[in-house]
């Protein structure tokens, strides 16, 4: 790794799909990303299969042999750390980070929702928006904070909600943005040119609005 490289440290529970679109992104695209480790709390999870396919180092860390949130979270702290991360990546990771966590990695980690953020935190945002009768939905990527799925805006695609959608169509479009934003949010960061100041998200050190950077297609 050089000097200008930044190392990322992806965490994740499944399929990885946003893991691979930042591989492809890191192989095709010349970023100064590194991925430097995929680390799972789940064995089985089919993302650690495209890791290993890249060459990326894998660990899994079971959350079922500790004994609470905090034990948890302090044993992954430590696994991430082995690996000098400049930056952590959320790509589905189906855990809720504990406060001393997140503080310890403040304005170095990023997470990706299937929503347009502040609307639909939590699950089952496609069905949720279908339900609203919202034109538009998309997903978003954000600084972590405390507060699940808060944290400060970076980007957003937004995608049109058509009248024969179902939670299944829409989630397809859905993901397919969730591959061009996230590895460009990444590409930011990696670059120098995202980062998170005590006013908000900057890039190339402008404030971000409170939407982040709107992507539209």
């Amino acid at each position: 790794m050089s000097a200008t490289d930044c190392n990322v440290v992806v965490l994740i529970s499944g399929s990885g799909g946003n893991l691979q679109a930042l591989i492809d992104s890191i192989t095709h695209d010349g970023s100064p990303a590194r991925i430097a480790a995929v680390i799972s709390n789940r064995a089985d999870a089919f993302g650690l299969e495209r890791a290993k396919h890249a060459g990326i180092a894998t660990q899994v860390l079971d959350h079922k042999q500790f004994e609470g949130r905090e034990a948890f979270d302090a044993a992954l702290v430590e696994a991430i750390d082995a690996f000098n991360p400049q930056l952590v990546v959320l790509a589905g990771f189906m855990r809720i980070l504990t406060p001393g966590f997140v503080r310890h990695y403040v304005g170095r980690l990023l997470n990706i929702h299937p929503s347009l953020l502040p609307k639909y935190k939590g699950l089952h945002t496609h069905q949720r928006a279908l339900d609203a009768g919202d034109s538009e939905h998309g997903c978003s990527v954000h600084f972590v904070s405390e507060e699940l799925d808060g944290g400060p805006l970076v980007v957003q695609a937004v995608v049109p909600v058509q009248s024969d959608d179902s939670p299944t169509s829409l989630a397809q479009r859905v993901h397919q943005q969730e591959h061009v934003i996230y590895p460009l949010a990444v590409r930011w960061f990696a670059e120098g040119r995202l980062q998170l100041t005590a006013q908000g998200a900057m890039l190339d050190e402008q404030l971000l609005p409170s939407t982040g950077q709107l992507i539209r297609t």
